[in-house]
């Protein structure tokens, strides 16, 4: 049997609010929230806990996707890889500094192209844009 989850675009504001809205519809059962991570998203979606555990499928019905889109663009996506060179030695500075150079040039990926990247890399988990 299908599992039908609806993430609310309306309350995702910003990278910690889209983190916040995950784990309100896939953690809302367990003890334990998904920290703010991409790789934790990704592992999430193999469904071996959460609201995915024990569901060979999954339909995620994204309601006002249209929002998160911008919420998560180019300006979340900056301040995210600024972020992320905050933090010297934890990530690799000369990619972070590309992808902020294809970003200004409108050639790279948002945070939200990257979750739908993810997304499209779990075929049992069927995303609705709303």
């Amino acid at each position: 049997m299908t599992l039908h989850l609806q993430i609310d675009g309306s309350a995702i504001r910003d990278i910690p609010s889209f983190h916040a809205e995950i784990n309100r519809v896939f953690m809302s059962g367990e003890d334990w929230q998904l920290g703010p991570s991409l790789d934790a998203l990704d592992d999430l979606l193999y469904g071996g806990y959460g609201a995915l555990a024990g569901h060979a499928t999954a339909t995620v019905l994204w309601r006002d996707i249209e929002r998160s889109r911008v919420a998560l663009g180019v300006e979340a996506t900056l301040a995210w890889l600024e972020a992320k060179l905050q933090q010297p030695g934890t990530f690799n500075a000369d990619l972070i500094g590309r992808q902020r150079a294809a970003l200004e040039r409108g050639e790279g990926q948002t945070y939200f192209e990257i979750i739908m990247e993810i997304f499209a890399g779990h075929p049992r988990i069927r995303l609705v844009p709303g």
